[in-house]
């Protein structure tokens, strides 16, 4: 036996194996893949990219000469006075002046020594480089042109050195206005307008205008000239120019990449900035990125620049504004700075003042952004119609910066912001027209938002907030709507000052936030979990409801004081220098002045629901001026009542006093005003706190020192909501600070206004209000000295005394009576609880009005059904079979092929079929959590690949395993642990049958199953789930050996089907089908789907027809990593003529472009003849039919292991079964048998030759043989599974055959070199001639093994042969 030793061939064999391994561990699945038929744009010399890099970099080079004219110069490095070539080395050693456009293309490197310049001052003239190497500008080099494009591998800018395109700019494109017109020296604009000095606060001027908007994440403008002073100087600075960059590997940067516009001086604006995209893996250095504005007269707009890179350290970004000399507060706005790579917007003016907006145009839904950040006293502007902010992060205003949405002189618009998070740092929001703000977190320090309506087409803004957290306003920041302007008032005013109707949106608002029929606030906060106000939220009608708990600290306030009506129904009336007060909840004073005497404002609207606005009062004239009255503050609802209330600041809707005083002419005093009326609080809630020092003020106004009355209180109501009557009574205020709802003083001879009102529903049995006489009567004598402030002991809820009991609903303290004893039952005992009679086993008794019953007995209580309530859930029944049919709604399906790099996940938008049966934002959080569950961690991947490497049958076994428990988790979860909250219907809330998740048997797809609970609100839905046709029905499998396609038809789409189809028709159907499906491979998609097809056509659909059914198969569900699955649509077609039966839709390619993938194809429905398909793939599912002839399009990743189609093939059946598996045996012995003898041979040949052929890959060459004996003495329904397994470890094991060979060959051929340097070589060189004998017999028995191990399994999966049958009719023979 040889000697054991390291031989080099062994090293060679495991490098082999591991890159075996690898490839044979690539995920099995359909992948819809295109074909990148574009032209090379790169010179044939040039080298290509390296297959891993990332798409966008190969893209962006692939682009970065479509800017070359085919009359641009090809150059080489001798032209340019250079030393070498571009296909080696190109070194530039001296100056070079150009006169028209160069471009350079070789597959060597360039490099620009120290002081070197390459100039083209020509106005649209291009430098461009495109080399497969190095590029290196060396210290103090520059490269100054209009144009700079440059592609490479690695670029260095040294220090000091530039590429510099500043003033150089061509013509901008057609059709914009960046170059301001006129002669008023504005700046050119671009990615920001140019400033114009005409601009003052009542003049909106600016001067050239931005453009490019839809191309700034790839920006290719040039800059826009500034308009002059003169017609003899008609223009400013130039614009700036373009610059290009592609690099695959890394940008150093240690100088400057400048694309500025050009210096106007004071004759003239500055020119906007240019445009600069740059591609790179890594971009760092010290050096600046700058499209800046130019200075002038007034400034020039910035430019727009775009960064796909990797990642990015120390380089400083900037596209602030030009510098205005003649206007220094108002520089050019700031451009634009796209992160393709964080997919953020950043508009930053590096805190250079300005009055001059960027506007931000429609924002992209297919690929969301990130981010959005305005900062650095930037001021951007969103000017449409319409227009929803929506980004996947946070949209930051921060130093400084402001936004305006809509147009001051048109504020008719309608904006939405939907992110994660709004964040605000001393900037402003200011809005005209409605605002709706959907964000997980709204933080606000120092910062303010301002609404103003202003027109009656749009009269009401709303804050709706989803699924916050935390609204916090900072000290100092303001939240306001509407602004200060009488207009913005008057339209928000004025429907609630006319009548005295209660609006039905402020008891009882509708599911969704922004919808209100009844009235239009001012400011509506919703939806929110806790509201911290450190700042101010003022409004004339501010609503919060859906909140969970509101926290006002010291600093805070919420404010509608003298933000209510100027008239109103209880208005104060002047005449003759006598102004009498406003009334509301308290008559107004009265006023009085030179004898004239006249009555203050009626009182008005309802102390126990309030919900008016406070009056004011009118001169005759304007010159008179006005008083407003208080506004209205609701919060809660009566439905959603607050948690809690905690005030330690200031909650007030004070009415407005009256200061100036009206006077002739000659100076002499003629009177003034009354006050304005106190408003509303309306407050619903469990529970408050009212700190020391806090105040709840709706106080009147003072009226005018000479004649004038106080307006009225207001009104405060307090309607608390389960109130607990259990055993012991819980407090449910805690007040140590004050409520205000005094009139407003008046003068000497005016009179004070009436108090208002402080009220609360009435209190429940058990309990009374100690202070309701004191508030009925009016006997608050000890606090008129304090002005009528409301102390702790107004809340003196009380349980009544012992010995008596309440059983009705009321606040006064008589309705508590004694107990009487003589109906007391027999054997019982009076026990103190809440002043109610109780037997001995504690049984309360409630809900008579007489009291008690003369013979009261235990029976009688426990039968009592006089108070119909639930005891348990157990009591209701749950639904049947057929009534769980009839009751579904949709079934949405998982997408993703849930494998552990992409997981099964639900998508956010709802389907069509379950909108007015679930919650928005409830289901935003279901899917939330539905994908966190159904994504896997990181350690089951890597066993996974660990498992692929070392054994891959049990790698697929340990995938079926977690993918297992992954649906039995969601199960678990949807059925136990998530309380339906997504869901209207309360009765599928309450018993949590509103939801269920299943599977496919093989656990490639899985779905959500959506119910009706039977209380829904909609009366139409019943009628809506009767249409679900056409029904997407998707495939289990990925068409791969160990997962092949499959229809899963379980009892529930069993009987929707059966709703047209019989039962029996429709399972042989499925079985057909599934005969057919399971010899389609994802490799061969084409050719296997064929037959398919056909039989659809041939077979199925002519049956279904009679029924009003046809089938069509179809792709759906398409990811962004190009993943489709297979399905069908089940059509009824009996309302439709033949000619409108569903056609199949030509497919239709999309480009999907990813940073980490190369392009991939997805398609997409273009049209559908029938208009209920139509109206179901315009939802959720997107998809198209593949037929005959769309299927010729049909793309789809090639299968590179196709050799393996050979030994894991799914056939159809041959029959013979037992015949069969005696084959099997046998060929499962003889491969035993040659096993050894092989083991037996190399181990005699080498040690380490037979160590690499067990051992790589271990385990796979003796577990064939009880993998075998398992799958054919195995009873049940996992004997097909099995076989399946027994089949892969018969495949895996080739990896072992193919080591035999490779290590028999290498040490055959060493030995043989090294025995023919010995004299008697031939002798021993006999030995080794049949080593490959034993492998061949041992490839030759697997191969066998392998084709009857395929019959065998399709033996057992179609036990009909029948299915198969040529004749439609020999089908169908069978099938009642």
């Amino acid at each position: 036996m040889p000697s054991v030793r390291p031989h080099w061939y062994l090293y060679c064999s495991l490098l082999f194996a591991e890159l075996l391994s690898t490839a044979s561990s690539c995920d099995c699945g359909w992948h819809a893949i295109g074909v990148n038929n574009s032209n090379q744009l790169l010179d044939n010399r040039a080298v290509p990219f390296c297959s891993g890099c990332s798409s966008g970099i190969a893209n962006g080079r692939e682009r970065s000469s479509e800017i070359i004219s085919s009359s641009v110069d090809v150059v080489s490095c001798e032209d340019l006075h250079g030393v070498g070539s571009f296909n080696t080395t190109c070194v530039l050693s001296s100056n070079v002046h150009l006169s028209s456009s160069i471009y350079a293309v070789g597959t060597g490197n360039l490099e620009i020594l120290p002081n070197i310049y390459i100039v083209c001052p020509k106005v649209g003239c291009s430098v461009s480089f495109n080399v497969s190497g190095n590029v290196k500008v060396g210290p103090n080099a520059a490269i100054l042109s209009s144009s700079v494009v440059i592609a490479a591998n690695t670029l260095s800018v040294g220090y000091n050195s530039s590429i510099n395109t500043t003033s150089l700019g061509g013509e901008p494109p057609s059709q914009t206005s960046g170059t301001p017109v006129g002669y008023e020296g504005a700046g050119g604009g671009h990615g920001g307008r140019g400033a114009s000095c005409l601009r003052t606060e009542e003049i909106d001027a600016w001067g050239g205008d931005v453009y490019s908007w839809s191309t700034l994440s790839e920006p290719d403008s040039y800059g826009s000239k500034g308009s002059g002073k003169s017609s003899q100087s008609p223009f400013g600075g130039n614009g700036g120019g373009h610059i290009k960059l592609v690099v695959v590997d890394e940008l150093n940067l240690n100088g400057s990449i400048t694309a500025e516009g050009g210096d106007g001086g004071t004759s003239g604006g500055g020119g906007s900035g240019g445009s600069i995209h740059i591609y790179a893996h890594k971009l760092k250095g010290f050096g600046t990125i700058s499209a800046a504005g130019g200075r002038g007269w007034g400034g020039g707009g910035g430019g727009r620049i775009a960064l796909y890179c990797y990642s990015i350290q120390d380089v400083k970004v900037t596209v602030h504004g030009g510098v205005s000399l003649g206007c220094p507060e108002n520089a050019g706005a700031a451009g634009t700075y796209f992160d393709a790579t964080l997919l953020s917007l950043s508009v930053s003016n590096d805190n250079i003042s300005t009055e001059t907006e960027t506007p931000l145009l429609d924002f992209y839904t297919t690929q969301l952004w990130s981010k959005v950040i305005v900062e650095n006293k930037a001021k951007a502007l969103v000017p449409l119609l319409w227009t929803r902010v929506q980004l996947r992060g946070q949209m930051s205003i921060l130093g400084g910066s402001s936004v305006n949405f809509g147009l001051a002189e048109y504020p008719v618009s309608e904006f939405e912001i939907v992110a994660e998070e709004l964040l605000m740092s001393d900037s402003t929001i200011k809005v005209y027209g409605a605002l709706r703000v959907i964000v997980k977190m709204l933080l606000m320090w120092n910062s303010r938002i301002q609404i103003d309506g202003g027109n009656a087409i749009i009269s009401s803004s709303v804050l709706e907030v989803r699924n916050l957290a935390v609204l916090r306003l900072g000290p100092g920041s303001l939240l306001q709507a509407p602004l200060d302007d009488d207009d913005s008032k008057t339209m928000v005013m004025k429907s609630l000052c006319e009548n005295q109707s209660c609006p039905i949106d402020l008891i009882t608002p509708p599911d969704d936030c922004h919808i209100n029929s009844t009235v239009s606030f001012s400011l509506q906060i919703c939806r929110v979990e806790d509201i911290l106000v450190g700042g101010i939220i003022k409004g004339t009608l501010i609503h919060i409801h859906r909140a969970r708990t509101i926290v006002v600290t010291a600093d805070g306030m919420l404010t509608a004081s003298e933000l209510g009506c100027k008239t109103g129904i209880g208005k104060g009336i002047y005449l003759k220098g006598a102004g009498a007060g406003a009334g509301h909840g308290g008559k107004g004073g009265s006023g009085m002045f030179n004898g004239t005497i006249i009555e203050g404002g009626s009182r008005y609207g309802d102390a126990d629901l309030p919900c008016e606005l406070g009056s004011g009062s009118e001169g005759p004239d304007d010159s008179y001026g006005h008083v407003a009255g208080g506004g209205m503050i609701v919060i809660g609802a009566m439905p959603w009542p607050l948690l809690s209330l905690e005030l330690y600041g200031s909650l007030r809707a004070d009415g407005q006093s009256y200061t100036p005083e009206a006077r002739y002419s000659n100076v002499t005093s003629i009177g003034g005003l009354g006050g304005g009326s106190g408003g509303t609080v309306l407050v619903f809630l469990h529970n408050l706190v009212l700190a020391e020092g806090a105040d709840l003020s709706v106080a009147g106004g003072r009226g005018s020192s000479l004649g004038g009355g106080g307006g009225g209180g207001g009104r405060i109501h307090f309607h608390w909501s389960d109130i607990n009557t259990g055993d012991e009574y819980i407090p449910i205020a805690t007040v140590n600070g004050t409520m205000d709802r005094r009139g407003g003083a008046g003068d000497v001879v005016g009179h004070h206004g009436e108090e208002g009102t402080i009220t609360g529903i009435q209190c429940p049995k058990g309990l009374y209000d100690g202070a309701y006489a004191w508030r009925s009567f009016g006997l608050m004598l000890k606090y008129v000295v304090l002005g009528a402030k409301y102390s702790p002991d107004l809340f003196a809820i009380q349980e009544c005394p012992v010995g008596t009991y309440k059983d009705v609903d009321g606040s006064d303290e008589h309705l508590c009576i004694p107990c009487p004893l003589e109906l007391l039952p027999q054997r019982a005992e009076l026990i103190y609880m809440r002043g109610l009679l109780l037997n001995i086993l504690r049984m309360k008794l409630v809900g008579s009005n007489s009291g008690y019953h003369s013979k009261y007995s235990f029976e009688q209580d426990r039968r009592d059904y006089r108070s119909p309530l639930l005891l348990s859930l157990s009591e209701v029944r749950g639904p049947g079979r057929i009534e769980e049919t009839q009751s579904h709604v949709h079934r949405m399906y998982f997408m993703g092929p849930n494998t552990f790099r992409e997981p099964w996940h639900l998508p956010y938008s709802r389907p069509y079929e379950i909108i007015d049966i679930v919650y928005e934002d409830a289901y935003n959080r279901f899917i939330d959590d539905i994908n966190f569950i159904a994504a896997y961690d990181w350690w089951e991947g890597s066993i996974h690949s660990i498992l692929l490497v070392l054994a891959c049958p049990c790698a697929w076994s340990w995938k079926q395993w977690r993918r297992r428990v992954k649906l039995q988790r969601l199960q678990e979860y949807v059925k136990s642990e998530y309380d339906h909250s997504c869901l209207r219907s309360c009765r599928a809330r309450a018993l949590y049958k509103g939801m269920k998740v299943g599977g496919t048997p093989d656990l490639m797809a899985a779905y959500v199953d959506f119910f009706l609970g039977g209380d829904e609100k909609r009366v139409d839905i019943a009628s809506i789930i009767r249409k679900r046709f056409p029904l997407c029905i998707i495939f289990g499998g990925d068409g791969s050996y160990m997962s092949p396609y499959s229809l899963h038809s379980d009892a529930l789409l069993t009987n929707l089907v059966a709703q047209h189809v019989p039962t029996s028709i429709w399972n042989h159907l499925v079985a057909g089908l599934n005969a057919y499906l399971r010899t389609v491979r994802h490799g061969f998609i084409r050719s296997t789907l064929a037959p398919v097809i056909c039989w659809v056509n041939s077979h199925a659909n002519p049956q279904l027809g009679r029924h009003g059914v046809r089938i069509d198969l179809g792709w759906f569900h398409g990811t962004a990593s190009g993943y489709c699955q297979l399905g069908i649509w089940v059509v009824v077609v009996d309302d439709y003529s033949t000619h409108n039966m569903p056609q199949p839709t030509s497919l239709d390619t999309n480009i999907v472009e990813r940073n980490d993938k190369t392009a991939e194809k997805r398609y997409r429905p273009q049209s559908f003849t029938n208009q209920a398909l139509s109206r179901r793939t315009s939802g959720l599912i997107n998809g198209a039919i593949i037929n005959d002839a769309t299927l010729k399009s049909l793309e789809f990743r090639k299968d590179y292991f196709f050799p393996f189609s050979v030994f894991l093939r799914n056939t159809r059946p041959v029959g013979s079964q037992d015949t069969l598996q005696l084959f099997i045996i046998i060929m499962i012995l003889a491969d035993l048998s040659a096993t050894l003898l092989m083991l037996v041979q190399f181990y005699w040949i080498s040690l380490w030759v037979f160590l690499v052929v067990l051992l790589i890959l271990p385990l796979s060459l003796l577990s064939p043989f009880p993998a075998g004996l398992n799958a054919l003495f195995s009873q049940g329904h996992r004997r097909a599974s099995l076989a399946r397994m027994y089949a892969l470890w018969n495949a895996t094991s080739l990896s072992n055959i193919v080591m035999a060979f490779v290590s028999g060959l290498l040490h055959h051929l060493i030995h043989s070199v090294r025995e023919s340097e010995h004299k008697n070589s031939g002798n021993v060189k006999r030995d080794y001639d049949v080593w490959w004998l034993l492998p061949l017999l041992l490839l030759l028995l697997k191969c066998i093994q392998a084709r009857f191990v395929d019959w065998h399994l399709a033996n057992l999966e179609i036990p009909d042969s029948s299915l198969y049958s040529p004749d439609p009719d020999a089908l169908w023979a069978h099938v009642s």
